[in-house]
């Protein structure tokens, strides 16, 4: 999925968070976003994902531009295009792992068992689905959170800080399973991350600070 956002600016009250932020991701690439911390990574990536507000400035995904769109209608674009990691996880306690994973195809009215199986799979949690989210470790509930991200197939992954609750061996894996995932499917990747050996496998590195966004070349 072909994504551009241009001049993007973002205030909460008086206080600027950013501006002038213009960048464009073309389908099946990997983007990584770095920059210090409370400089708005997080929130650059809930406005890309039509979850947060801007005050100038556009983003338009698949040509479709958000600002053009209501609350449902973004709602739709997410729930069949896009796929969001988070970096406190959010799965459900009251589910089991499968019921988690399974949520996305669910709300798309789409059978799910087979699909759920195979994503389980996928990212090294077989087996596992009848267990409740207490009863994991931290690199399994990530591994979970993207299952759930990916188990419909969006073109667009967006992931916040996906390996920075994990031990540096945990988050390889994880990287390694958010990576094969988004590649076999061809589907764009923009990754907020203050991880250098997360942002050194992407195709290419942005930083952010509050006047924009510039290349940064990656880590060697």
């Amino acid at each position: 999925m072909s994504l551009a956002v241009r001049d993007l600016a973002k205030h909460y009250g008086e206080v600027p968070v950013f501006s002038g932020v213009s960048l464009e991701v073309a389908p099946g690439e990997f983007v990584a976003i770095v920059g210090e911390s409370g400089v708005g990574k997080s929130t650059l990536l809930n406005c890309m994902a039509g979850l947060d507000t801007w005050d100038q400035g556009s983003i338009v995904l698949e040509g479709q531009d958000l600002a053009q769109l209501n609350d449902e209608q973004r709602a739709l674009l997410r729930r069949q295009k896009v796929g969001f990691v988070f970096q406190a996880f959010h799965v459900l306690p009251h589910l089991d792992v499968a019921q988690n994973v399974a949520l996305p195809l669910m709300l798309l009215g789409q059978p799910h068992e087979e699909r759920v199986v195979q994503m389980l799979q996928a990212v090294g949690l077989e087996g596992l689905g009848p267990r409740l989210p207490q009863q994991l470790s931290g690199g399994q509930l990530q591994r979970v959170a993207i299952a759930r991200a990916l188990v419909h197939r969006p073109a667009l992954l967006l992931a916040d800080e996906p390996t920075g609750n994990l031990d540096p061996g945990t988050a390889a894996k994880v990287m390694d399973v958010l990576l094969a995932q988004t590649r076999e499917h061809g589907a764009s990747l923009v990754l907020v991350t203050h991880s250098e050996a997360a942002a050194a496998r992407a195709d290419r590195v942005l930083l952010l600070t509050s006047a924009g966004v510039a290349p940064r070349a990656a880590p060697n």
